[in-house]
């Protein structure tokens, strides 16, 4: 992946003795690889809060957030957010790339992504600090300080602070390749404007985090009103419009392998939902009395949006890293 910047010191914290690595530097030992929800989870927050005063830092920047992925026509994501709603609310406002964070309710964040539940993000100031929270209780410190109070902290407290070159966790081209992404500027809402003209209606998907979507059907005169309510550096995919046609829908579903369908209920709420062969009956069954639906490949080279685009801040650039 890419370079931490040239000043940054990184640091690998974890509950793992170096003396129980083996000579490729695998964990050999006993310690369990998930949380404990107590002491050492404990002790791995107080780390993370000690480096980052110790580099000055007491607001840090969420970046390229993601939620667990939900598959099944009966599963509700919200009852998987869990503390994220705790912490954002239910419509996870606040919870998107660029979102500030003062330093206790980002501790709070790399708490839930210890845990393990699929709730994953970068934590980022400037170029002084990162903290990327890995698998198996890895947890990736970078800071422009050398940081020695946090680094007796953690020791003191049955933790290992070992300094590595870099993290593995650090954003590159290979997460994402963004060199041609578009911002969704003033062309980028004129041309869709000229689009929605065209057809009469589309589908907008707002991306505001990994793994999940809000949808707005567009008309020509929705097309500004849904724009100004969009969440921050949300990744934008245009499609062609629901179809009437559930049923006909329905049929098309493919035999086997992942899909994503999308249905609008006679109450205007889009949902959408990844649903294998065997989810089917279950789809059939929720999509009886639906107003519209669509199935979309879940598949690259199969997945072909009209437009993609990505929100730029309110200046005017485009700071968010992600794809559409």
């Amino acid at each position: 992946m890419g370079s931490q910047a040239p000043t940054l010191r990184v640091w690998r914290v974890t509950k793992y003795n170096p003396a129980d690595r083996s000579e490729r530097g695998h964990y050999i030992g006993r310690e369990d690889t998930d949380s404990d929800y107590g002491p050492v989870e404990a002790a791995y927050l107080d780390t993370v809060a000690a480096f980052a005063e110790d580099t000055g830092v007491d607001v840090l920047q969420i970046r390229e957030p993601s939620v667990p992925i939900v598959t099944g026509i009966g599963s509700d994501i919200h009852e998987r957010l869990g503390g994220l709603v705790e912490l954002f609310g239910v419509g996870l406002d606040g919870y998107h790339d660029g979102a500030p964070l003062q330093l206790d309710h980002a501790v709070e964040l790399v708490r839930l992504m210890l845990r393990g539940d699929g709730v994953w993000c970068r934590l980022e100031a400037g170029d002084d600090f990162f903290v990327h929270v890995g698998w198996d209780q890895y947890v990736y410190v970078g800071s422009s300080a050398g940081c020695p109070r946090a680094i007796a902290f953690a020791h003191k407290h049955g933790l290992f602070a070992e300094p590595i070159s870099g993290s593995p966790y650090v954003f590159g081209l290979d997460d994402d390749d963004h060199i041609d992404v578009r911002s969704a500027d003033a062309a980028f809402w004129a041309d869709l404007a000229g689009l929605v003209d065209e057809l009469g209606t589309a589908l907008l998907e707002e991306g505001y985090v990994h793994n999940d979507s809000r949808w707005h059907r567009l008309t020509p005169s929705t097309v500004d009103t849904v724009g100004d309510r969009l969440t921050p550096r949300a990744r934008l995919l245009v499609w062609p419009d629901l179809s009437a046609d559930v049923p006909g829908v329905l049929d098309s579903l493919p035999d086997e392998g992942l899909v994503e369908v999308v249905w609008q209920d006679h109450a205007g709420r889009i949902t959408s939902r990844l649903i294998e062969e065997s989810d089917q009956p279950a789809v059939r069954a929720r999509l009886a009395d639906a107003a519209a639906a669509a199935a979309l490949s879940v598949y690259a080279e199969q997945r072909r949006p009209l437009m993609t685009a990505v929100l730029p801040d309110s200046d005017g650039v485009l700071r968010a890293r992600w794809t559409p």
